[in-house]
């Protein structure tokens, strides 16, 4: 009984009712008199007013509740505002940053209802048995069978998956009292995990650039409002509506993977795949392009191209192209991966003197390999240009004897003297500013002077001196 009067009191023919009353009420109290006549025709014309003016007013005032911009919105907001208070109203739901915000039990109610999303949200409505329709951002008016199957972010999105900078899981013993803690950081840990070539386990940071895909061109929705991160309806509805089963470790255990989880599973996987090609120290190497530049890279392409060239077992690529399962599973959820990085490559330090220790053995190694080597090179060297020295020496010590056959000299004074000259010759052209070739000359100066003054015939003279 109250809760109906409380009801009637709170329209506007119960208001004009209790103003009424209240009214007679104060002038019987004061003892002031009125007609009961007048005062039934006041009530009458009241009412009247009441029946032919509140709705107009109602259908004028909502306009101002929303932004709306057509007739036919002018008259969803009027139905809506005008059983706001009744049972019969359904849901009015505010979307920001694909997020659903809304007030305690608000999706309970069934009725006609109203969606209002920012520019940066997008939604897929549904009903018991059919997708019914995609929304932008803008507003949107809902039948009563009618609700939100899923929401999306239109903006770009950053995610870091991985241990953080300041993390030390690889630490025996972890220096962490809190258990809650330590499994957190072991969790983060385990994200990345993957194993090396040579069986190490390396976790690193990885940062993915990723959203709903965007369309060639902005354009206006049914709202009339154009988002400045980009609205397609086809993207949103595949993001939303199309699922990615992960399966679990135990029997029938099925995890269905959001949007937004999707290209962190990818790229996850891709970076265990990759990383089984490359040894440990192969991921850090300082020349040329190393391992994880080669994962790193393999990723991008992985998830932004249709087809890529294969790595073999050893990380080198096999000339054979593949096509990109990744890159077709994003596509066909509506949504693309803009850039894959990543750093922060965490290990077991105790690996790092290990591979110090074997470095140091490898490059001992190596330099005795090289040292054996330049002394094998030295040698030849040598060789070839005491043999080069001699064919040269026989060249020009033999110019006087080249040209027609002539008999043996029978003069063995001669037969030196035409082997000094040349040579002496040759000194004085090539050597002429070597000051070490004095000595040299000195001694076959002195030789010819010899052969001059034992030389029985005197047939060669000390022209073939230096002066």
């Amino acid at each position: 009984m109250l809760g109906a009067l409380s009801r009637l009191l709170q329209t506007p023919t119960g208001m004009v009712l209790a103003i009424t009353l209240l009214w007679h009420g104060v002038l019987w109290w004061f003892q002031i008199p009125f007609n009961l006549v007048v005062s039934a025709i006041l009530l009458l014309l009241d009412l009247v007013a009441v029946f032919l003016f509140v709705g107009r007013l109602e259908f004028f005032f909502s306009q101002f509740i929303l932004p709306i911009q057509n007739p036919k919105d002018r008259r969803e907001i009027y139905e809506r505002v005008k059983y706001f208070d009744t049972g019969r109203r359904g849901p009015a739901l505010f979307i920001k940053n694909g997020r659903v915000i809304e007030h305690e039990g608000e999706r309970d109610k069934h009725g006609p209802g109203v969606i209002v999303l920012d520019t940066g949200s997008a939604a897929v409505l549904r009903t018991a048995t059919e997708i019914r329709d995609t929304i932008g951002p803008g507003i949107k008016f809902i039948d009563a069978d009618e609700s939100i199957a899923g929401s999306v972010d239109l903006r770009m999105q950053w995610q870091f998956i991985g241990p953080l900078a300041s993390d030390q899981p690889f630490l025996n013993p972890v220096p962490i009292a809190s258990p809650k803690q330590y499994n957190e950081m072991q969790s983060r840990r385990q994200q990345t995990s993957g194993l090396t070539r040579d069986g190490f386990e390396v976790s690193p940071t990885i940062s993915i650039k990723f959203g709903v895909k965007r369309p060639a061109e902005n354009r206006p929705n049914e709202s009339g409002v154009t988002s400045q991160y980009g609205f397609d309806p086809v993207s949103v509805r595949n993001a939303v509506t199309r699922e990615v089963i992960q399966l679990g470790t135990s029997v029938n255990s099925q995890v269905r993977l959001e949007w937004n989880k999707l290209p962190a599973h990818l790229v996850v996987n891709l970076w265990r795949e990759y990383v089984r090609k490359f040894k440990l120290t192969d991921l850090f190497t300082t020349e040329g392009i190393s391992g994880l530049q080669t994962i790193e890279d393999m990723i991008n392409k992985r998830v932004r191209q249709k087809d890529v060239m294969a790595l073999d077992d050893s990380g080198m690529p096999s000339g054979e192209w593949t096509e990109s399962l990744e890159n077709k599973q994003l596509e066909g959820r509506g949504l693309e991966i803009i850039d894959v990085r990543i750093h922060n490559v965490l290990f077991d330090p105790s690996l790092e003197e290990k591979i110090l220790n074997q470095w140091s053995a490898e490059w001992l190694n190596l330099a005795r390999r090289e040292e054996s080597q330049l002394r094998v090179m030295e040698t030849l060297a040598g060789n070839a240009s005491r043999e080069e020295a001699g064919n040269r020496f026989a060249r020009y010590a033999s110019q006087k004897f080249g040209g027609k056959p002539t008999m043996p000299q029978q003069n063995p004074f001669k037969t030196l003297q035409l082997l000094i000259q040349p040579l002496k010759e040759f000194i004085l052209a090539e050597s002429s500013f070597n000051g070490n070739i004095e000595g040299v000359l000195r001694k076959l100066d002195e030789v010819w002077k010899w052969l001059l003054d034992n030389n029985p015939d005197g047939a060669v003279r000390s022209n073939g001196g230096r002066g």
